[in-house]
């Protein structure tokens, strides 16, 4: 009887506002992309590992904006059975893209950050812009080969026009058991650079508080880049641990072992809520930038106090 009960169970009929918030994430990422994309293009002094990394950031997150119309079209609940197919076959797999790559050089800005602050001459090799440039056609290359299956493998000929149809509806076996591969892939990425991430950020934490009781403009420096680190790690935890807590018990609804229509469509709803949470971090990242790159800081300063210096904030 729970079987043929969940054959029949909408789950995504109450999407609209989620749909309104993308709508304020989308505007407001897609400015402050532009803005960041122009102050990295008219910088001269951009060349550096670090911002190799947050380039390539602000490349996923472009991938990202192509990718949140389709879907805001879609939760508005206006979604024919045709867009519906084009979100989950191209749109979908493209903010996955985006978020695990955009969590991968989240790591390595900070592991890169904290090379910068300790200068270890033993590890200069990975601080080489030509190490970064590997480094990120590496990434592209793991998340493209994890995610782009899930977009060439067919998916079922004959599709019921129902309500509430799901990406889930649309996959025969094989896809089904791809994309689970893709969830397992996903966290294991997830769960190595957040080790990353708090591991490289708690020891440039350590090292700027050590000096809490130096001179006062050092200690003014210190606490200034304290706040900023505590802040990222912050905005990181925040955009990225809720959704991965999630994101297992979700899939197994997905693959049939959970089956219970209540607790199918509660896990939807909380993967859907940290969904948005982890998109948002396209409003993030241009915070991001300003803290990490002095030749984006610069460039932002100068465009809104027309000056042409900038007081130097914390070292790089």
């Amino acid at each position: 009887m729970e079987s043929r009960n969940s054959s029949i169970c909408v789950i995504n009929d109450n999407m609209v506002p989620f749909a309104t918030i993308y709508i304020i994430i989308f505007l407001i990422g897609m400015v402050t992309s532009l803005v960041a994309l122009w102050a990295f293009i008219t910088s001269r002094s951009a060349k550096k590992c670090i911002n190799v990394y947050l380039i390539n950031l602000l490349t996923s997150d472009f991938l990202l904006m192509l990718a949140l119309p389709v879907k805001i079209a879609k939760d508005l609940g206006n979604a024919s059975k045709g867009l519906t197919i084009f979100h989950c076959q191209v749109s979908g797999p493209l903010i996955y893209i985006n978020m695990y790559a955009s969590i991968i050089f989240l790591a390595f800005v900070s592991i890169q950050r904290y090379l910068q602050i300790t200068r270890s001459s033993k590890l200069l090799r990975l601080q080489d812009v030509g190490f970064a440039v590997l480094m990120s056609s590496v990434v592209w290359f793991l998340v493209l080969f994890i995610n782009v299956p899930n977009m060439a493998i067919p998916i079922k000929k004959d599709i019921e026009d129902k309500v509430g149809l799901t990406c889930a509806d649309l996959k025969e076996d094989l896809g089904k058991h791809w994309h689970a591969l893709s969830v397992f892939l996903g966290m294991a990425i997830f769960f190595n650079a957040s080790v990353a991430v708090l591991l490289s950020n708690g020891l440039v934490l350590r090292k700027f508080w050590s000096q809490h009781e130096s001179e006062p403009e050092e200690k003014a420096i210190a606490r200034h880049a304290v706040v900023n680190i505590a802040l990222v790690t912050l905005a990181y935890v925040v955009s990225f641990v809720p959704y991965h807590v999630v994101r297992m018990p979700y899939t197994f609804t997905q693959i049939e072992v959970i089956t219970k229509c209540t607790l199918k469509k509660s896990l939807f709803l909380a993967k859907e809520s940290t969904l948005l949470l982890a998109i948002l971090h396209l409003c993030f990242d241009p915070v991001l930038y300003f803290v990490f790159c002095r030749a984006f800081r610069y460039q932002i300063t100068k465009a809104f106090t027309k000056r042409d210096s900038v007081p130097t904030a914390d070292p790089e």
